[in-house]
């Protein structure tokens, strides 16, 4: 295929002009944007209800249980003996109304299984809040 170099010598190369189209495509982008966080949510009208909320006058303090690695077991800074007594205490406890909160202490290199047996044992106790406590890092 042969070109003729006289005939396209004055008209040079015309690209098409896009500007127009980027234009036209930011507008639109910027429509949907718009559009799309406006939610128009499904009106219900939701019944009123009053609930009587009856606190005690004052929350029981928190349980400290504090496991070190090699097995010793602490009910707030005092040694027990074994793992009855801690449930014994936990039964007590779990009758209580509001029920104390447990805060589980235990070393950095303990083994899970330790941690589980002591979780586990709060739990068939029926006590319901369990929190672990650790060192904030920095």
């Amino acid at each position: 295929m042969a070109f003729d170099s006289d005939a396209n010598e004055g008209a040079g190369f015309t690209a098409p002009n896009v500007v127009p189209l980027v234009d036209v495509m930011l507008v639109l982008l910027i429509i949907f944007m718009v559009a799309s966080t406006v939610s128009h949510g499904v009106r219900v009208e939701l019944p009123n209800a009053t609930v009587e909320v009856r606190r005690p006058l004052a929350d029981a303090p928190p349980v400290a249980i504090t496991l070190r690695e090699n097995g010793e077991l602490f009910w707030n800074n005092e040694l027990l003996a074994d793992k009855s007594q801690l449930e014994a205490r936990l039964a007590v406890e779990a009758q209580r109304l509001p029920q104390p909160d447990i805060m589980l202490r235990a070393d950095k290199d303990i083994r899970y299984a330790q941690i589980r047996e002591i979780t586990t044992r709060v739990r068939q106790a029926g006590m319901r809040s369990i929190n672990f406590v650790s060192e904030p890092e920095f």
